[in-house]
C-alpha cells in the first residue's frame, strides 16, 4: 500500500477537527429507536453493503446495518434503550447472503419470520434472501453495555461489519431513566460517557468479496491490517462525529473532560483479537463486565471494582470503566498559581502554588508538536515558533489512548493510526456540551 500524498494534510485537518468537537454532544451518539410507549421501543434495520474509508487512502467494502432511510454504518447503529423496555428489531436483508441477529445478555429473545417463530436466547432466524424480513424482540431487563451481531456465519459476517453496541440505561423504582449513571448504584455516576467499540479488518477478505471472489475467502489465514475504534482509524477517530467526508462511519471516539469530572468508558471487544487498551494520565476503575456490575451483593455498589492502566477485554466482552483526573500528586501546580492565589475548581490543593521542579528549555531548543499550546499550564498559552503548534487554542492537556499491541497503531503499516485516540482535558471555561 502506497501512502496517499495528501496524508500529512489529512492528519492536520483531522487534528484541527478536534477543535470543532468542543461543541459536540458529550452523550453517546446512537439511536433511541421509535418509542411507542413508556416501556416499548422499536428499530428498523437493513443489512446492506457500503464502503469504509481509511486514512491511508483506501476504500474498503463492508456489510453493515442502516437505520430506516439513513446511510449504512460501520459499525452498526448503537441502540440506546432503557431498562425494562420491550424492544423489537425488524431486520431487512439487502445482501446476497443470509443474515440474522443475536442479542447476548438480553432476556426472552424471540424471532419471527414467514417460516415461524424461534426462541431461547441465541437461537435465531435468518433473513435468507434479498427483501426478506425477520422480526426480533427481547426484554432489556438489566442496564449495561452489550453487543449485538449477526448470528449467521459469524467468523465472516462480524469481520464484514455486522456488529454493533447496545446501551441499556438504568431506571429507578419509579421507572425514571438515570441517564448519568451506568448502573443502579450511585457509585456508577459519570459526567460524560464514550464508546470504544474495537474491531479489526483483514482487507484481503473484503477485497475478495468486493471483486466477486467469495470462493477465495480464507478465514484460516486471517491477518488484520487495519484497526478501528467506533468504525474509524486514527486520526479520523478524533474528527467530528457525523463528518460529511465519512458518510458510512458516523461515530467518532474523542474523550473529553474537565479536571475532577468522571467519564465512563464503554469498551467493547467486537473482533477476533484481544486489544489491550492503554489509558494515559491516570488509572481507570473497571466497574462492570458484560453488563454485570462487579459487586459482592445486591446493595454493595461496585465494591469489587479494580484499578487498571491497560484495559483487557477478550473478544465478545464488554467492559465499563470509570476514569477521573485532577493532576493529583504531579508535584507542581498545573495552573501555574503563585502561593496565595485562589484554588481552581477541583484543583489538587496540596500542589497549589508549587513551581515546576525542573528548568524548562528555551523555545529554540524544543521541537513543538501541533498540540503544544506554548505553555505547560492548563488553560494557558505561550509563545510558539513560526509554523509550530497552533492547534491547541484552549490550552488543554492531551494524552494518547491506544491499543498496547503496538502494531495496531498503524493504517496498513502507516504510523500513526489504527486503534488510537486522545483524551483531551479542558479548562473549566471551555464547555463540553
Amino acid at each position: 500500500m502506497v501512502m496517499n500524498n495528501t496524508m500529512s494534510r489529512i492528519v492536520l485537518v483531522a487534528w484541527f477537527l478536534v477543535l470543532l468537537a468542543f461543541s459536540s454532544q458529550a452523550m453517546l451518539d446512537g439511536t433511541p429507536g421509535n418509542r411507542t410507549g413508556d416501556h416499548s421501543t422499536s428499530f428498523s434495520l437493513t443489512a446492506k453493503s457500503g464502503y469504509a474509508l481509511t486514512p491511508d487512502g483506501d476504500s474498503v467494502l463492508f456489510w453493515g446495518l442502516a437505520e430506516e432511510t439513513k446511510p449504512v454504518q460501520y459499525p452498526a447503529p448503537t441502540l440506546i434503550i432503557n431498562q425494562g423496555d420491550q424492544v423489537s428489531v425488524a431486520l431487512t436483508n439487502q445482501l446476497d447472503a443470509p443474515v440474522s441477529l443475536v442479542f447476548p445478555g438480553q432476556d426472552n429473545v424471540t424471532a419471527t419470520s414467514v417460516y415461524g417463530p424461534s426462541a431461547n436466547g441465541l437461537v435465531t432466524l435468518e433473513a435468507t434472501s434479498v427483501g426478506s424480513v425477520v422480526k426480533y424482540s427481547f426484554q432489556a431487563s438489566n442496564p449495561g453495555t452489550y453487543l449485538y451481531y449477526s448470528g449467521t456465519n459469524q467468523a465472516l459476517q462480524i469481520e464484514m461489519g455486522l456488529v454493533g453496541a447496545i446501551i441499556v440505561r438504568p431506571t429507578d423504582m419509579m421507572g425514571m431513566v438515570m441517564e448519568m449513571q451506568a448502573y443502579n448504584t450511585p457509585d456508577t455516576m459519570f459526567d460524560h460517557e464514550y464508546l470504544f467499540l474495537e474491531t479489526e479488518m483483514d482487507v484481503r477478505i473484503h477485497d475478495d468479496i468486493d471483486f466477486g471472489q467469495m470462493n477465495q475467502v480464507d478465514l484460516t489465514n486471517y491477518f488484520p491490517s487495519n484497526w478501528f475504534l467506533n468504525g474509524r482509524c486514527a486520526p479520523d477517530t478524533m474528527a467530528e462525529a457525523f463528518a460529511p467526508n465519512l458518510p458510512n462511519q458516523p461515530y467518532n471516539c474523542m474523550p473529553m473532560m474537565h479536571p475532577g469530572e468522571t467519564i465512563l468508558l464503554r469498551i467493547i471487544s467486537a473482533g477476533k483479537d484481544v486489544h489491550p487498551f492503554h489509558i494515559h494520565a491516570n488509572n481507570g476503575w473497571v466497574i462492570a463486565k458484560d453488563g454485570k456490575l462487579l459487586a459482592s451483593g445486591p446493595d454493595t455498589g461496585a465494591d469489587l471494582a479494580y484499578s487498571v492502566f491497560t484495559i483487557q477485554s477478550i473478544p465478545g466482552e464488554t467492559v465499563d470503566v470509570l476514569f477521573t483526573w485532577t493532576g493529583e500528586k504531579l508535584g507542581w501546580d498545573i495552573y501555574g498559581h503563585k502561593p496565595g492565589d485562589p484554588l481552581e475548581k477541583n484543583e489538587y490543593a496540596p500542589d497549589h502554588g508549587k513551581p515546576i521542579p525542573i528548568v524548562l528549555p528555551e523555545n529554540q531548543d524544543m521541537k513543538m508538536g501541533e498540540m503544544w499550546s506554548g505553555s505547560p499550564f492548563l488553560g494557558a498559552q505561550g509563545t510558539l515558533l513560526p509554523g509550530d503548534g497552533a492547534l491547541n487554542v484552549s490550552g488543554g492537556y492531551y494524552y494518547m489512548w491506544h491499543s498496547h499491541t503496538e502494531k495496531e497503531m498503524v493504517n496498513y503499516d502507516i504510523f500513526p493510526g489504527g486503534m488510537m485516540t486522545m483524551l483531551l482535558i479542558l479548562p473549566w471555561d471551555v464547555p463540553i456540551m
